[in-house]
């Protein structure tokens, strides 16, 4: 583990970049779709060659990061189909198709640890080939839940969706700690879908919102109970369709109170897009936590100045003092594989990220 001293306003990215197609092709050898484990059609193993060209690839996304500036850094996700089908890789019990174009992972028999390890090896990669502090994400079981569980599919091994939730606390605990002991800064925990949860008409949609929000939180922090030497944050944002904008609509006030009762120590809120309403609710989060501050668009084609980050940043200080404050886009470059954002651009963004942290430190340093 690094023993880098973080400065003020340190700079950090969400997770994922964008992939370019030679990430895309590696990532299609070694990820064919499986079906059922009643009906197994083995993945395609990485081989040696192609598991080498990976690596090489991982470690131009960390020098990418590094050069640009930033403080807290990633592998970028480029291991991974998507920030969530990782669970696939650790547990057996998952059915891998394509729906409507995209890869679509759906639990169709119970969960069984089959690679236990599978992120903290991502973890220690990252760790031996960057001097750098750094994150690792991992999935929410609420979001799993509601992306995995198929009312149909499911139902045999898991009546319920909260059934099929609960049953992925251990395995996801179990990564948290395989991924500070590989060295981590920070393990981030996803959900833009408690996020979602900020708009109306999705809150209209459930019988109970409270409900399922007061679910969401009891898994995560049953997670995350008792594993001290590693920063916890959760990443919140109302989904990200890259060039195709957002999801959800409205200020975080909704969730604020479940958002107090979830023991992190860092929460990742978005306030770039103008959906995400009023700075001022940052008066209400715990004088204990701090605030990964989403100042960088990670979807439109616009690359924020320095200067317009800087405005933001200074906006947020009417309300945080300078010390609970991150600098990092609002989302991942890339949370699915076909993402479109340009890896210059997004580079281009954290290099201004990085410049907007410098001023930021001349003046309030």
């Amino acid at each position: 583990m690094s023993n880098q001293k973080l400065p003020l306003f340190p700079t950090t990215v969400v997770g994922s970049m964008p992939r370019s197609d030679f990430v895309r092709d590696l990532l299609a050898l070694e990820n064919e779709p499986q079906h059922s484990e009643a009906d197994p059609v083995p993945r395609t193993p990485m081989n040696r060659r192609t598991e080498k060209e990976m690596d090489a690839a991982v470690q131009y996304i960390i020098a990418v990061q590094e050069a640009a500036g930033i403080d807290i850094i990633s592998d970028g996700e480029w291991r991974r189909r998507s920030y969530i089908g990782v669970i696939a890789d650790i547990a057996s019990g998952f059915e891998l198709s394509m729906h409507e174009g995209m890869h679509w992972t759906t639990a169709v028999d119970k969960i069984r640890l089959k690679q236990p390890g599978v992120i903290a090896a991502e973890a220690a990669f990252l760790q031996q080939h960057t001097d750098r502090l750094t994150k690792v994400c991992l999935p929410s079981p609420y979001l799993l839940g509601q992306r995995m569980w198929d009312p149909e599919k499911s139902r045999d091994a898991y009546p319920t969706r909260e059934s099929f939730m609960y049953d992925l606390v251990d395995i996801l605990r179990a990564e948290l700690i395989a991924i500070r002991d590989a060295g981590a800064t920070v393990a981030q925990f996803d959900d833009p879908h408690l996020c979602l949860f900020v708009d109306q008409s999705v809150r209209a949609s459930y019988e109970n919102p409270e409900r399922e929000m007061d679910l969401c939180v009891d898994l995560l922090n049953q997670i995350i109970d008792g594993v001290d030497g590693i920063q916890i944050a959760i990443h919140l944002c109302r989904r990200n369709k890259g060039r195709d904008g957002w999801v959800g609509e409205g200020g975080y006030e909704p969730i604020l109170s479940y958002l107090k009762r979830l023991n992190v120590d860092q929460y990742l809120m978005e306030f770039t897009i103008p959906v995400a309403g009023d700075l001022a609710v940052l008066q209400e989060i715990p004088e204990d936590k701090t605030v990964g501050l989403g100042c960088v668009d990670c979807r439109g084609e616009h690359i924020d100045t320095p200067e317009e980050i800087v405005a933001r940043v200074e906006n947020a200080l009417r309300h945080l003092s300078p010390e609970r404050i991150t600098l990092n886009p609002d989302c991942g470059f890339a949370p699915g594989s076909a993402a479109e954002i340009p890896i210059d651009e997004a580079y281009q963004k954290l290099k201004n990220e990085a410049k907007a942290a410098e001023i930021l430190r001349e003046r309030h340093g």
